[in-house]
């Protein structure tokens, strides 16, 4: 497939500079930088939930998770507050 791209003459000078240092052309380093920006952003994009367990015994009988008051005190219990 063919495209056309638009860029700076600068950025396209620079680019052929660095093509004939690498006995390679202009076409092959743009699908290398565009192959490297597209793996990157794949790299950010995942999403990793951290590890956020704790220490305890889980649920206490009896407690209703709509009790927040019974839960914070269950919380601080031993701490000092």
């Amino acid at each position: 497939m063919k495209t056309t791209v638009e860029l700076p003459d600068s950025l396209l000078r620079e680019a052929k500079r660095i093509a004939v240092r690498r006995r390679t052309t202009v076409k092959a380093l743009i699908e290398q930088g565009l192959r490297s920006a597209i793996a990157e952003r794949e790299r950010k994009a995942g999403f990793k939930l951290r590890n956020a367990t704790f220490r305890g015994n889980g649920l206490v009988a009896g407690v209703s998770l709509q009790d927040w008051a019974t839960i914070r005190d269950l919380a601080y219990a031993g701490r000092g507050a």
